[in-house]
């Protein structure tokens, strides 16, 4: 599949907001908050189709889908019952790649797709390489049972021991099993774009 391959530090000054979470773009925002490009040519007025696109965009590249993957997940949530644009949400919190990540378990989504993708989580004690698995309630969530990938998870677990791990999932750092609690609501999922104007985007 293909993968963006832009900077994500571009990305992040065009989006205005730290979509992938790490602390060096806070950073980078706070000293370069101006978009990237000549600053003489000022901001073009953006029309309504241009939020939507923005909107759309930043929940795109935060995790790290392609376009056909985000319009399926999209089309997958307004099948279900309830608002389109919670189901959206919660279905991209529920991959596999994403829960690895909340976990600390991964410094970035897109490690948290390596690791998947390499056969080094089980998810309830079976190997699965598909980073868009859904998680449901009740599942475990545990590390391949080799000493190189255990001692790997252990430093990552260490090295992101300051992010909060959402109060849906739990996790045993010792033994590096973690468990699905509940299915995450979207109250419980931070908000990094206007979702409802991703579902007005795929409306038209």
């Amino acid at each position: 599949m293909a993968r963006n391959t832009k900077a994500k530090g571009k990305i992040v000054r065009r989006l205005g907001i730290n979509i992938y979470g790490n602390q060096k773009y806070d950073r980078l925002l706070k000293r370069k908050p101006q978009g990237p490009g000549n600053p003489k040519r000022g901001r073009i007025r953006q029309t309504e189709y241009g939020r939507q696109l923005v909107e759309k965009q930043k929940l795109k590249f935060a995790y790290g889908l392609s376009e056909r993957q985000f319009r399926n997940l999209f089309e997958e949530a307004k099948r279900q019952k309830g608002v389109a644009g919670h189901n959206m949400l919660i279905l991209l919190e529920r991959r596999l790649d994403n829960v690895v990540y909340r976990l600390g378990m991964a410094t970035s989504r897109s490690q948290a797709r390596q690791l998947v993708s390499h056969g080094h989580i089980h998810q309830n004690g079976r190997k699965v390489t598909i980073p868009s698995a859904l998680v449901r309630e009740g599942d475990t969530i545990s590390v391949k049972d080799k000493k190189s990938t255990q001692d790997l998870v252990r430093g990552l677990l260490s090295e992101n021991a300051s992010r909060p791990v959402p109060a849906w999932l739990a996790i045993d750092k010792d033994s590096m099993v973690a468990k699905v609690n509940i299915l995450p609501s979207r109250d419980a999922i931070p908000t990094i774009a206007d979702e409802q104007l991703v579902v007005e985007y795929y409306a038209k």
